[in-house]
Formats: C-alpha cells, structure tokens, sequence
C-alpha cells in the first residue's frame, strides 16, 4: 500500500490546501494531512482548530487522514509508514525551497520520495497567509476557502 503524507501548517486550510490533498487522494492509497502544531510559531488558529478545520473541508474523501504533527516530516512519515511526501508548488519561486527540502527529507530518510504537485490555475495564488490578511480587514475569503473556514475566520475577527 502507498501513503503519502501532506504536510503543512495549513492556517487555516484553503481550497488550494484542499485541492492538493484531493489530487493525491487520486495517487495514492491514503493520504495522510499531518497538521503541524508548530510550537513557537504564531498561528491564528491553534493545532485543534486547524485540525477540526482540515477535517470538515476533506470529510468527503475517505482515503483521507487528518493527524497532528511535532516532529520531523520524515519521522512522523516513517512513524505512519508512508512512503511519499506530497508537496504543492504554486509557483517557481516555490520550487527553491521546495526542492531543497526534498533533499534534506531524502537526507534524513532516503526511503521516502517527494512528489510535487500544482493545484488549479485558479488556486494558485491562494496563500493562507493572503487569507487571514484579507480576513482581518473583513474582506470576502469565500474564493479562497470553505464556508466552514470562512464562519471560523469571521469568529477570530470579531
């Protein structure tokens, strides 16, 4: 059996986020969303709204896993007993980092791969980051992210 694992922050999860996970839904046996509870990191939402989040917006699909994570990509995929690291590219400036990842995960646990794939052209702007920004100024976020996501935006904004 094949399993990927998609790894991100994912604050909050967006229909770029979810159309990646979707995609290699299609590739893959299962797919694992390890959610990253990013410790020191400032996040709008904590590690168990993110992961209520990215478990509303993906329910629909069932070779799908939503999971906390605190440790290395390659541990917690070595510890779910996934092979592949699934990363989204929404654009050449994030193939550089990207790719330097994939060689230290390589590094770290050469029995591991890393796939890249790009969500759709209409997504490929959409950055959570972007989200909570126009969020913040009571912008519509609807394009960019479920209902779910947009009610709990408009919570964290009030």
């Amino acid at each position: 059996m094949v399993t990927a694992i998609y790894p991100g922050t994912f604050d909050p999860i967006t229909k770029g986020h979810a159309d990646i996970a979707l995609r290699a839904s299609h590739l893959f046996e299962k797919v694992i969303v390890a959610v990253a509870d990013t410790g020191g990191k400032k996040t709008l939402f904590n590690i168990e709204e993110r992961i209520e989040l990215a478990n509303s917006v993906l329910s629909g699909v069932n070779n799908i896993e939503v999971t906390p994570f605190n440790a290395l990509v390659t541990d917690i995929a070595r510890e779910k007993k996934a092979n592949v690291i699934v990363r989204g590219i929404r654009a050449v400036s994030d193939f550089d980092y990207e790719f330097q990842m994939a060689g230290m995960n390589r590094q770290l646990n050469s029995d591991i791969e890393t796939v890249f794939l790009t969500p759709a052209e209409n997504l490929a702007c959409t950055t959570s980051s972007l989200v909570r920004e126009i969020a913040s100024f009571n912008g519509d976020v609807g394009l960019f992210v479920d209902d779910i996501v947009v009610a709990a935006l408009k919570q964290k904004f009030i």
